[in-house]
């Protein structure tokens, strides 16, 4: 008798002699065997084993084994190393997996800086979790949005009061979200009001250290969603695959500038950007001081002190440092390279600070649906013919100046800047049509506008979203206009973002006062007092407009829009680089 199996077998024939024969067993491999006319053969095996997809998770694990005795990550006057950070991180999966907030599970992130966002990080980004975090700064009712929309179930917290009265008001809000983690002892606020919390500390240190290691996640797996304003109001959740991260970090590491073995101070928020450069600088080999948030003395302390030899900062924390009188007395010469971006950077500032710090900038460019590194304008680059440029684009995406019909302008002509390639998010979550607008015809549509040189340099001149960046911070005006419509005194609202040198750009409100609103200056003063406040309260301080200006009409398009071009111009007339 013979044996059979499942397997089967194929053989082709090519016109110029040569055979092809591919056979497929069981377990889903098969097998290519091609013969060419000399009689010569060749085998391929397609064991979808033998090509596993390596995410920036394994960079991760790989980074951390080949560091495992060398200090990585200071927390305060204790330092841990390679191996230790591993451990800790091993200790926090398996909290995660025992308290339900891990596979599978969505998860939010409300915190400030400390060592312990990148240990739950590292979990989340070496097992795939989903993660969302939170803006520190954001209200109550756009944090409840974003945690119902994003179907979160557990949200961890930094327990300083103002994340604890905050988690008590999201409780209260989010129908899903069923408990609260806590970096540290449960806050009595909590437990008096009956809130399901864990001391999450507490509760991976109960767990004995394993060996890291990254799960198998296929390209697509979505390990997280970042939220960013859209035009109805509401944020948008994009979604960050497993390799939208990889290929970003892939980018980092290969085009970026880096120290030898970095000393790379974190002092952006670890929720968000910030933790972009944690994997890069432990492959490096470097180590990483953390600092709860952005003070300018305390950054200068460190900086000599700790000899830091790297750092990320958006554009306003660089004008902070820059008019502070200790970047006048302390000693920076260790600091080698200073990544910025994350909005418009005013040249003459940035020729002060390279004249100050010398050639030690490197700009990047991107946004939440291609993260970071669609173009880096490098140290060396960094002339006064560019200074207003955003660099040239990665070697590892499609960059094209597009046109409205779809085609690359000529050089030198304003088109839209369009991506397309394994960096790119894998949409917007639960908004098909948003997500067929922004990925169309093969390209992801960033809504900015730049021209080209010469040289391949970019030149952002315009945005076709209206979007303003302030300090690093992403504000959409029509959240800020819903608001301040409300006021009694107003019959019609525009705000835009105007030039700042300290934000970059500021929220300004243009205000048209109805026919019975009292104009006299105390009662101006009292309305401008009064929206900023009702800003505040409802879209948190980076919302809160740095100037209300009241005027007679405001300018409206064909359609009867109004038209914030038109508005935008007043204010943008003479600014080196304008934001349309």
């Amino acid at each position: 008798m013979t044996a059979t199996d499942d397997s089967s077998r194929e053989r082709s024939s090519g016109t110029d002699g040569s055979s092809r024969e591919r056979s497929s067993g069981t377990d889903g491999s098969s097998r290519e065997r091609s013969s060419g006319t000399d009689g010569s053969s060749r085998e391929r095996s397609s064991d979808p084993q033998l090509r596993p997809f390596l995410h920036s998770g394994h960079l991760t694990v790989g980074a951390l084994k080949r560091h495992k005795d060398k200090p990585v990550l200071f927390l305060g006057d204790t330092t841990l190393t390679g191996g230790e950070l591993a451990d800790r991180i091993s200790q926090y999966i398996q909290a995660f997996e025992a308290l339900g907030a891990g596979t599978g599970a969505a998860v939010g992130l409300l915190s400030l800086n400390r060592p312990e966002v990148l240990m739950i990080i590292g979990a989340g980004q070496t097992q795939g979790y989903r993660r969302t975090a939170l803006h520190p700064l954001g209200s109550l009712d756009d944090h409840a949005y974003v945690l119902s929309d994003a179907e979160v179930t557990s949200l961890i917290i930094d327990p300083q009061p103002m994340f604890v009265e905050r988690a008590l008001g999201l409780v209260e809000k989010v129908p899903s979200l069923k408990q609260v983690l806590t970096i540290g002892p449960v806050p009595s606020e909590l437990a008096a009001a009956g809130v399901t919390a864990v001391d999450l500390t507490a509760e991976a240190a109960k767990y004995p250290a394993k060996p890291l290691a990254a799960a198998d996640l296929p390209p697509d797996h979505i390990g997280g969603l970042t939220y960013t304003g859209g035009t109805t109001g509401k944020p948008k959740g994009v979604i960050g695959t497993t390799q939208s991260i990889t290929t970003m970090t892939t980018v980092q590491l290969a085009e970026w500038e880096w120290p030898e073995n970095p000393r790379f101070l974190m002092c952006t928020p670890l929720s968000h950007a910030g933790a972009a450069f944690f994997t890069p600088v432990i492959v490096k080999g470097g180590e990483l001081i953390v600092l709860t948030k952005f003070d300018p003395a305390e950054v200068l302390r460190v900086i000599e002190e700790q000899k830091i030899t790297a750092t990320m900062l958006v554009p306003s924390m660089i004008y902070a440092l820059m008019d502070h009188p200790d970047s006048h007395t302390r000693d920076l010469s260790s600091l080698e390279t200073v990544y910025y971006g994350a909005s418009a950077m005013n040249p003459v500032r940035l020729a002060e600070a390279i004249r100050r710090f010398g050639p030690i900038f490197a700009q990047y460019y991107g946004q939440s649906e291609a993260p970071m590194v669609i173009t880096y304008l490098s140290k060396k680059e960094h002339d006064d013919k560019r200074l207003t440029s955003c660099g040239r684009p990665t070697l590892f995406a499609k960059v094209a100046l597009l046109g409205e019909d779809g085609t690359p302008v000529p050089q030198g002509e304003v088109g839209e800047i369009c991506v397309s390639g394994p960096l790119l998010s894998g949409g917007y979550w639960n908004l098909p049509e948003a997500t067929a607008e922004t990925f169309r015809d093969g390209w992801m549509h960033t809504g900015d506008l730049a021209r080209e040189d010469e040289d391949g340099f970019y030149f952002i001149v315009d945005r076709t979203k209206d979007m303003i960046v302030t300090g690093g911070f992403n504000v959409f005006p029509r959240e800020v206009e819903d608001v301040v419509a409300e006021h009694p005194s107003i019959a019609q609202v525009c705000v835009i973002g105007t030039p700042d040198e300290k934000w970059g750009e500021a929220v300004t409100a243009v205000v048209v006062l109805r026919p019975d609103a009292d104009s006299g200056a105390a009662a101006v003063e009292t309305m401008i007092a009064e929206i900023q406040a009702s800003v505040k309260e409802r879209k948190g301080s980076v919302h809160v407009p740095k100037q209300v200006v009241v005027t007679d009409s405001v300018p409206i398009t064909a359609l009867g829009k109004p038209d914030k071009k038109a508005v935008r111009k007043q204010f943008w007339d003479g600014a080196e680089r304008s934001v349309g």
